[in-house]
């Protein structure tokens, strides 16, 4: 055996180094210790200014999260979702996410069940006050619920179940 690891080292270190390499890249481990802090300006009331629709408090599932969801509509039916005072753990992959309240994937603790989701987009932050465009004719109704989703390991970071305002 110690001939045989001698004779291939070369071999065995790029086995190492590639095992390595595709730990890191599916973990991340660095973003368990860096924050993305994203502070976008809030749509003020206005005339022609979009005006709150729905609205709910984040709640931890997964990981601990925090912050206020709110829906907001334009005077051109658009709309927007808004997440103000905003924290949550950073992870590779995360997405916010509109899912139906019922999503068996919300039930449960533990990460590996993928959701009936509807992508709103990529997380641009893990802190701070970020806006995103929701897809038209999106049924609120029907997909009432944000989630803060870690696509790579099917994990609910936290959750905003949303009430008309």
């Amino acid at each position: 055996m110690l001939v045989f690891l001698v004779r291939h080292r070369v071999v065995m270190a790029i086995a190492i180094l590639a095992t390595a390499m595709g730990f890191w890249y599916l973990f991340r481990p660095e973003k368990l210790f860096t924050t993305q802090r994203v502070n976008e300006a809030a749509p003020f009331a206005a005339d022609d200014a979009a005006r709150p629709a729905f609205t709910g408090l984040l709640r931890s599932s997964l990981h601990e999260t925090k912050g206020r969801a709110t829906v907001y509509r334009a005077e051109n039916g658009t709309m927007s979702l808004r997440l103000t005072d905003f924290s949550t753990s950073n992870g590779p992959d995360v997405h916010v996410v509109l899912v139906a309240a019922s999503d068996p994937g919300l039930k449960n603790n533990l990460p590996g069940q993928a959701l009936q989701a509807i992508e709103v987009d990529t997380l641009k932050g893990n802190e701070g006050n970020q806006e995103y465009r929701l897809p038209e004719n999106v049924d609120l109704t029907r997909y009432d619920t944000v989630a803060i989703y870690c696509e790579r390991f099917r994990a609910v970071f936290g959750t905003a179940k949303l009430e008309a305002f």
